[in-house]
């Protein structure tokens, strides 16, 4: 707190030694084992190290431990090092035992306990080496591990983390108020500060003064191509995972006919509206998974842009007497109604559909609302259509959580109520498939099985991108999105006194 404090003759918003991240909210819980928001997952890798991370296809990877396979009930991990935690404490196998623990505790209350379910005892063999046994094979497990390990004695104490975490990450926590978050680079000293700065214009000219160094998404395409117009700015581009999509509820009359779900998918243009909203900065989807995913599927049929196609599907689509509705020329017309968040950019998006679905004699009514109403409706199924994206997603057990017909809310996230025979034989068989290469076979069948359904409406991958000040360098993006090129971004100040 000191060299924070400390000022001298040089200018702290300057200063080399400080790199502020302009965010849309505080993060909402540095407590890793309660954490569920993207920015508080994203900021606790920083500062917690994990057991595993994953590779480019996707695919688990020792971080802090290597492991095996003792029977497939039987996993044994042994730490690769024993870094200190942030007290000086260094961490041993019996921290690792008592963070799952503490999880699996239902009085605990975390919410990753449920993805962790299957884990029967956890036990340390030594300060190195970790048990895990389950109650039932599990070829995902390895790729479950991802929690931020924290010292044990510590929890024992009752130690508040979410108000003062201490891993053994990167970054050392500083000090947390509504203004700020401050963390401190272990390497060099440097403190990162993320600040909230809720509207997006006002986060880009902060940006534009020196009040921030680097924002990373959540701004809209025109503030984006605004940002690269400007000297003083860089604008860095990653292709992306977020998986966009458009989300039908199956318990309508309407939607719940194939051929009215073909006719959006057809009737709505998506590259036009990638090159025109999004200036070229994302790719089609076909599958919730990018097709270099270790289980994605790169040959999924796509539902072209085809008018005339879905001007004739709308004919096939039996309108019951009470939904009948005729346009100014007294023609039959579908209506249905649109939710979205009340965000610009989503409005705009909105907007597009509308007007494109009107050609093909489908009216949409938009509904946006602030984003706690717009999510309480979707998960409790009071919509027609609704458009969302999954974020940073890594394991294919999504598939289970988003489209079993058992994973209805409060259940899960099959928020479309969508409810397919073969989907679910083919979930069921691929968790209860020891081998990864015929879980990615399963799963590939499913995602075709998904899109010939319909069950969302794929619409694409948003790139990644980050707007920083150009005397800022080193900093990389991630295809997930998280925030890891803050560990080697260096900055460049000229004219100190």
């Amino acid at each position: 707190m000191g060299v924070l404090a400390s000022g001298g003759c040089t200018n702290r918003e300057g200063s080399e030694h400080v790199i502020r991240m302009g965010i849309t909210s505080r993060p909402r819980m540095l407590d890793p084992r309660k954490a569920t928001d993207a920015l508080s997952s994203r900021v606790n890798r920083l500062i917690y190290r994990q057991l595993i991370d994953f590779d480019e296809q996707f695919l688990p990877v020792p971080d802090l431990a290597t492991w095996e396979v003792l029977s497939p009930t039987h996993y044994r991990f042994t730490l690769q090092e024993q870094p200190n935690f942030h007290n000086g404490l260094p961490m041993t196998a019996y921290d690792v035992v008592a963070t799952y623990q503490s999880i699996l505790d239902p009085d605990f209350g975390s919410a990753h306990r449920g993805s962790l379910k299957g884990i029967e005892k956890v036990v340390a063999v030594n300060e190195w080496q970790i048990d895990f046994m389950l109650s039932k094979e599990d070829a995902l497990f390895v790729g479950r591990l991802v929690m931020g390990i924290l010292p044990e004695r510590l929890m024992e104490k009752g130690h508040l983390f979410q108000e003062e975490p201490i891993g053994s990450g990167a970054c050392s926590f500083v000090s947390l108020t509504e203004q700020k978050l401050v963390l401190q680079r272990l390497s060099d000293q440097v403190f990162l500060e993320f600040l909230p700065v809720k509207d997006a214009t006002v986060r880009v000219l902060k940006l534009q003064k020196g009040e921030l160094d680097v924002i990373q998404n959540d701004l809209s395409p025109e503030l984006v191509q605004y940002c690269e117009k400007q000297s003083n700015l860089t604008v860095q581009w990653y292709q992306g995972t977020n998986f966009g999509y458009i989300g039908f509820n199956f318990e309508d009359k309407l939607l719940a006919q194939p051929a009215l779900r073909q006719a959006i998918a057809h009737g709505i243009d998506r590259q036009a509206i990638v090159d025109a909203m999004f200036n070229g900065h994302a790719r089609l989807a076909q599958g919730l998974l990018v097709p270099e995913h270790w289980c994605g599927a790169a040959d999924i049929p796509a539902y072209e842009y085809n008018p005339k196609k879905a001007k004739q599907l709308v004919t096939q689509v039996e309108i019951p007497s009470e939904l009948i509705k005729k346009d100014d020329q007294n023609k039959t017309i579908i209506e249905l109604s649109y939710k979205t968040s009340n965000d610009p950019t989503r409005i705009r998006l909105a907007t597009i559909y509308q007007s494109q679905l009107k050609k093909i004699g489908i009216h949409l009514n938009i509904q946006s609302y602030d984003w706690g109403t717009f999510y309480s409706d979707i998960k409790q199924g009071r919509f027609q259509l609704y458009s969302l994206a999954w974020v940073g997603i890594k394991s294919p057990d999504i598939f289970q959580y988003a489209f079993d017909s058992e994973a209805i809310p409060p259940n899960g996230a099959n928020r479309g109520r969508y409810r397919d025979t073969q989907a679910d034989e083919l979930i069921r068989a691929a968790g209860k498939t020891s081998s990864l290469e015929a879980q990615a076979k399963l799963y590939r069948q499913l995602q075709h099985r998904l899109q010939e359904t319909l069950a969302v409406m794929p619409l694409w991958y948003e790139d990644q991108y980050s707007v920083m000040r150009s005397n800022l360098t080193g900093y990389k993006l991630y295809s997930d999105g998280r925030l890891d090129g803050l560990l080697q971004v260096k900055k460049q100040v000229t004219g100190r006194v």
